[in-house]
């Protein structure tokens, strides 16, 4: 049996124009368009776009409008990763695509390196995923200015942002605790254990697991919860 026109689902509309005309009419704001091939020329286009414009980021297009542009146009890109690359001798989105992953992944790490070089190409998602975000975990992490050797600050740093964390996920379940150390100068390891108790608890069981001793950059601890959708 066929549905009525009345219980089908809005689609979209194709026109940017209208696209846009849909959004003034709902919220009396007007927005930019952004088109591309993935979600991270789309982000980008719309700030080409701007104010109130329409504007298309492909492939085929992306070294032209981007290629002589500093790291930082491309969306997830900051100005600290960006003074990074030019110490590498990495100042512009076209030397960035041209880069070695594995370098970069000496200096950033072994996922971030390589997909700096991904962003630097216009690679990113292609699909847009209209389902809720759940968040399927909830950190804290802090970055020492100098590392530390102390383990007994370790453990007190590690109970303080497990504190901090407990207090900020009272309202959801939570099946393990996670912890993160990095070790200078950027090698970064974790370790989880099962939630029975108190989180801080849980934290300090799984710093257990850790090798004492070496120099600390980096401390996180993360709630993973128990009630994330399949």
């Amino acid at each position: 049996m066929r549905r009525s026109s009345a219980s089908r689902p809005p689609t979209p509309r194709a026109s940017p124009a209208a696209l846009a005309a849909d959004v003034r009419a709902a919220t009396r704001l007007d927005c930019s368009v952004g088109i591309g091939e993935n979600k991270l020329q789309a982000k980008i286009a719309t700030g080409f776009g701007k104010p109130a414009g329409v504007f298309r980021l492909t492939a085929a297009t992306w070294f032209d409008v981007l290629g002589d542009r500093p790291p930082d146009a491309i969306w997830g890109i900051g100005a600290k990763t960006t003074a990074k690359l030019a110490d590498l001798g990495i100042a512009t989105v076209r030397e960035l695509a041209a880069a070695d992953p594995h370098r970069l992944a000496g200096v950033f790490g072994p996922t971030t390196g390589p997909w700096l070089v991904l962003l630097g190409r216009g690679r990113g998602e292609a699909e847009v995923d209209p389902t809720p975000y759940v968040p399927r975990s909830h950190g804290r992490e802090v970055t020492f200015q100098r590392n530390i050797t102390d383990w007994g600050r370790v453990r007190a740093e590690v109970t303080r942002l497990a504190a901090q964390v407990a207090g900020e996920v009272t309202e959801r379940p939570v099946a393990r605790v996670v912890v993160k150390v990095r070790y200078a100068p950027f090698v970064t390891v974790t370790h989880g254990v099962p939630l029975t108790g108190a989180i801080e608890a849980a934290a300090l069981a799984a710093l257990d697991l850790f090798e004492p001793g070496r120099p600390v950059r980096l401390l996180g601890v993360r709630a993973e919860f128990a009630d994330v959708p399949e």
